[in-house]
């Protein structure tokens, strides 16, 4: 029962100021349900220990108008008004930082919007402590629910539609993220790490995933790459490999995970999802490269893991 209450994905960390909401919200909610189940037990229990009397029933209708119906009311309405103020707030359409986020089948666009442009990456979202982010929200094909336990709220991410999210974290570290909407097939392997930084290291950090990928045009991974299609899906900013399909990679080992966060940035894992797609996250539309093997699927690896 207090498995979401550890660890990475925990909502009751208050790692955000908004998730710090969220938990108020929540212990105030159950204190009210408490005291109007405690109400309800107490009455019924009175009442049966009481016994009918006739001449009781002015006093008793009194009860059930003010007990049953009134107090009731005022305390569910107050609970709904406050929660719904807070989540005016969770919801704002102003920020310090404006980041776009598209669902996909089964990984996150994740989009930058900064005074030179945007900078586009995936599958990892970082933000500067103490800033309020506000994230735009929408889906390529079927609802999607953005969620980041720790920070805040979620939020649906509904195709043809955008929908806003406030962030502000508080804390420092790594913190998952999640789709909570099921989606299809790859639904549970769907997930990001949203990492909090100091401001000057994002800073730096954003400015250098705004820059082209630093590498020769003959580099021979990138002939691989090239030959074997994956620039007609994968965009390498700075090359020809413009493909709008599948994740940015200009920076793919800048980031901690693969395959939207479910798998360590490591060269033993990159060969095992180029050449094993499918048994590491299947339903994916990403094809599986089985023939790949040997010196030219080293290549492809070290090419693809110098991508910082």
């Amino acid at each position: 029962m207090l498995s979401g209450c550890d660890g990475r994905h925990n909502w009751m960390a208050g790692a955000g100021e908004e998730s710090a909401q969220v938990k108020t919200l929540f212990i105030v909610l159950m204190i009210g349900a408490g005291v109007i189940w405690s109400a309800v037990v107490g009455a019924a229990i009175y009442a049966h220990k009481r016994g009918a009397h006739p001449n009781l029933e002015r006093e008793a209708r009194q009860f059930v108008i003010w007990g049953g119906a009134v107090l009731p009311t005022v305390l569910v309405g107050a609970l709904l008004v406050w929660g719904l103020i807070i989540l005016r707030d969770i919801t704002a359409d102003d920020g310090d930082l404006t980041v776009r986020v598209d669902g996909e089948r089964w990984w996150w666009r994740v989009i930058y919007e900064t005074p030179e442009g945007d900078v586009i990456t995936a599958n990892e979202i970082r933000l500067p402590i103490g800033q309020r982010a506000l994230f735009r929200l929408t889906a390529d094909d079927v609802i999607h629910s953005f969620w980041v336990p720790a920070l805040g709220g979620k939020m649906d991410m509904i195709p043809g539609r955008e929908t806003t999210l406030t962030l502000t974290p508080q804390t420092l570290g790594s913190w998952g993220g999640l789709c909570a909407e099921f989606c299809g097939g790859a639904h549970a392997l769907m997930r990001f790490d949203a990492i909090v930084m100091e401001p000057e290291a994002f800073d730096t950090w954003l400015a250098e995933q705004a820059e082209p990928a630093k590498l020769s045009a003959d580099n021979p991974g990138f002939e691989v790459f090239q030959a074997e299609g994956c620039g007609a899906c994968h965009t390498i900013r700075g090359t020809d490999a413009q493909g709008p399909v599948g994740p940015d990679l200009t920076h793919l080992a800048s980031r901690d995970k693969l395959g939207a966060g479910m798998w360590d940035m490591t060269p033993t894992n990159m060969a095992r999802w180029i050449t094993d797609t499918h048994e590491m996250k299947p339903d994916i539309d990403m094809p599986p490269y089985p023939h790949l093997n040997g010196a030219r699927l080293d290549t492809l690896v070290d090419f693809l893991m110098r991508l910082e």
